[in-house]
């Protein structure tokens, strides 16, 4: 074999190493592989002539995009009123250019060397910040994935601190349908048996004992509840209480630290990071004192520097890279820092007080369509909600969900007696009249 010069050691392989690998595998040439390897109805020979390029004639730059502006412009881009864990939001112009467009922060990596990365674990750890102050618990992390993955890490933790015996794990009826299905895939991957409740049907002493407990706060169908007999009942018998909760409900309702929670997870995606065809956003997650030992991720901290002043370091680093994988709590990927910076910055701009003018104008809007629902005919299945509506129609689901989307809205088609809407910071008083139109009555 060649050894001398760069392309003959690694471009490809040469005509002698070809024979060899094909004669192993019985094949006379790479043709007959391929031709035998790919199904006949994809051979690109059926799409052209065989005087023809498989490739069309190249395009300029400028030619592309214009072509794929065409392309763009046949979508049809409606107004998603889905919910379930993603909502449209504004992203202050200031953040959007400064820091998701600016590549000193988009191209961040793992920040292993703090002597200069003291501006990126300062925005990171004004996100733990955040989350703590709005969770009401001792110490978060410095983001994770997504919020299904934050909830399947929150199982894990509680298996790991938890001194329970059962590999049982209760989760609340009305989680986000997404948490449920990566729930399923790990515990049957690691001999955990899920219990699904309607916990709010159920007597607190009639908890079958477990490991950990999650409810969703608010609910995947809009119900806000108080918990607290639910998780101290679970707690007593030595569970962890885990509570996925809303961000920007925290502003509004008891935080999970109140409700008797030792973990509270979920996403920052509602704090100004665009949908994105549903991701990447940031999750969360949070402990009560004693548990930060069990906590995945990175943790960022405050230390000293060589002069005695203020410093900020990666206090925790518990991922595989670091340390032995027996003692790791989480692998190489479990964070978006620069959505977690996102999500920090747009607290930072709008403030305390700004946070809670948005919730509050949000679940108002929510209650001026609620009453419009019921005019028409809608029957509420909640009484007690922030952002979503789940609605018993008058008529056939589907027709009403087939007919939001006619009118440029996408509603959630619960069940065929069921739809549900939610309410976002970009929702105005003209999508309330229109929804309102469509479920059939005028404001």
């Amino acid at each position: 074999m060649p050894t001398g010069g760069f392309a003959e050691r690694h471009i490809g392989t040469d005509d002698a190493a070809q024979a060899t690998m094909l004669a192993a595998i019985g094949y006379g040439s790479v043709d007959a592989l391929v031709g035998a390897a790919v199904p006949a109805s994809i051979h690109v020979d059926g799409f052209r002539a065989a005087s023809e390029s498989a490739l069309p004639p190249a395009a300029t730059e400028r030619e592309a995009l214009a072509e794929l502006r065409g392309l763009a412009r046949l979508n049809t881009v409606n107004r998603s009123m889905i919910g379930l864990g993603y909502y449209d939001t504004i992203t202050p112009a200031v953040i959007k250019r400064n820091v998701l467009e600016n590549p000193s922060w988009y191209t961040a990596y793992t920040p292993y060397q703090p002597e200069i990365s003291q501006g990126r674990l300062e925005a990171l750890i004004n996100f733990q910040t955040m989350i703590t102050d709005l969770t009401g618990l001792h110490t978060a992390n410095a983001s994770m994935l997504d919020e299904g993955t934050a909830v399947v890490e929150g199982m894990m933790l509680a298996r790991r601190a938890s001194k329970v015996e059962p590999r049982t794990f209760i989760v609340d009826a009305d989680t986000l349908p997404q948490t449920k299905a990566l729930l399923a895939n790990r515990a049957g991957a690691v001999g955990i048996t899920l219990v699904e409740l309607d916990l709010t049907a159920i007597e607190p002493t009639e908890l079958p004992d477990a490991f950990g407990i999650l409810v969703q706060y608010p609910g995947a169908s809009g119900r806000v509840w108080d918990p607290t007999a639910v998780l101290a009942s679970a707690k007593s018998r030595g569970a962890l209480a885990i509570v996925a909760a809303d961000l920007l409900a925290l502003t509004l309702i008891a935080s999970p630290g109140e409700l008797g929670a030792d973990v509270a997870v979920g996403s920052s995606q509602r704090f100004g990071v665009p949908m994105g065809f549903g991701g990447p956003h940031a999750g969360y997650l949070a402990v009560r004192a004693g548990l930060e030992r069990q906590l995945p991720g990175r943790l960022v901290g405050v230390s000293q520097d060589a002069a005695g002043h203020p410093a900020y370091r990666l206090s925790l680093q518990v991922r595989e890279q670091h340390i032995r994988r027996d003692k790791a709590t989480s692998n190489i990927c479990t964070a978006q820092v620069l959505l977690a910076v996102m999500a920090s910055m747009y607290a930072v701009y709008h403030g305390p007080q700004g946070l809670t003018q948005i919730a509050t104008r949000v679940t108002r809007l929510a209650r001026l369509l609620a009453r419009a629902a019921g005019e028409a005919g809608h029957t509420l299945v909640t009484a007690n909600y922030f952002d979503t509506l789940k609605l018993h129609t008058k008529t056939d689901a589907a027709a009403l969900v087939a007919r939001a989307h006619e009118s440029g809205y996408l509603f959630y088609l619960a069940d065929d007696d069921h739809v549900q809407l939610s309410v976002d910071e970009t929702t105005t008083l003209d999508d309330i009249r229109a929804i309102a139109g469509i479920l059939g009555e005028e404001l």
